[in-house]
C-alpha cells in the first residue's frame, strides 16, 4: 500500500485546489524554495493520518484555514488516495480515498466519499499498521538531530515514543491510578461493613434485652392484675 495522490484545498498555504501526483511506491522527494509549502504539505498528511490534529477547538480549526488575500476561506480539506492493490486496508477496493474537511464549526471525515466518524477512520488505519499515538512513519525536521544532542533521559523518552512503549506506560499509570482508587474505595466499603456488623451486633443485644424486658413487663402486669382481682375478692369477705 502506498500514497497514490494527495489533494489539498484551503489548508494553510494552499488556497486553491492542489493535486500532487504521481507517487512512487518506493521513494519520493519533495523539493522547492523556502516558503513554497513543503512543510505545510507534510502537515497536510499528518492532518489526515496522525493524532496530532485531533480534537481541534474552533480557533485551532480556524488557524488551519488559508489566510491570504482575497475572499475569506471558510472550509479546507485534504484528501489522500491510497493504492490498496495489496489489500492492506481491509476494504474490497484497489483504491481508497480518505478525506478530512474542516471549517470553523465542522470537522468531518469521508472514506471513499462516504461520511464516517473519526474512531472508524483511526481503527481502519491501525488495522493497516498506522499507529495513532506513535506515527513512526513521519520523522519531522530536526528530530534526528534532537535525538543525537539530547541528554540520555530525553533520548530514552524519544526511543519509548518510537518503540510505542510510551502509550503503554501512560496506560499503566492510568491503570495504577484506577487500582489505587479501587483499593481506597474497597477500604471504605470494608470499614462500612465493619461498622454495620458492629451495629447489627449491638441491635441484636438490644433486641434480646427488649425481649427480656417484655417478658418481665408481661409478668409484672399479670401479677398486678392478679393482685387487683385478689383485693376485689377480699372486699366481699
Amino acid at each position: 500500500m502506498h500514497i497514490k495522490q494527495i489533494i489539498i484545498q484551503g489548508f494553510r498555504s494552499y488556497r486553491e485546489q492542489t493535486v500532487v501526483e504521481p507517487f512512487s511506491s518506493r521513494h519520493n522527494v519533495i523539493v522547492g524554495r523556502n516558503g513554497s509549502g513543503k512543510s505545510n504539505f507534510f502537515y497536510a498528511i499528518q492532518f489526515v493520518l496522525s493524532d496530532e490534529f485531533s480534537h481541534l477547538r474552533p480557533e485551532q480549526r480556524q488557524g488551519l484555514l488559508h489566510e491570504g488575500t482575497g475572499p475569506r476561506v471558510l472550509n479546507a480539506y485534504v484528501e489522500i488516495i491510497f493504492d490498496n492493490s495489496d489489500g492492506r486496508l481491509p476494504l474490497d477496493t484497489n483504491e481508497v480515498s480518505l478525506r478530512r474537511v474542516i471549517g470553523s464549526k465542522k470537522d468531518q471525515y469521508f472514506l471513499n466519499k462516504k461520511s464516517v466518524n473519526r474512531t472508524d477512520v483511526m481503527n481502519l488505519l491501525e488495522s493497516a499498521g498506522f499507529s495513532r499515538s506513535n506515527p513512526y512513519y513521519i520523522v519531522k525536521q530536526g528530530k534526528i538531530n534532537q535525538m543525537a544532542t539530547a541528554p540520555d533521559s530525553q533520548r530514552l523518552k524519544l526511543l519509548r515514543e518510537v518503540a510505542g512503549t510510551r502509550v503503554y506506560d501512560e496506560r499503566r499509570e492510568e491503570s495504577q491510578t484506577i487500582l489505587n482508587d479501587t483499593i481506597g474505595k474497597t477500604k471504605k466499603i470494608e470499614d462500612l461493613l465493619k461498622y454495620i456488623e458492629e451495629r447489627l451486633k449491638t441491635l441484636e443485644e438490644e433486641k434480646e434485652e427488649l425481649k427480656e424486658y417484655q417478658k418481665w413487663d408481661k409478668m409484672q402486669r399479670y401479677y398486678a392484675h392478679f393482685v387487683y382481682k385478689l383485693a376485689s375478692c377480699l372486699q366481699y369477705i
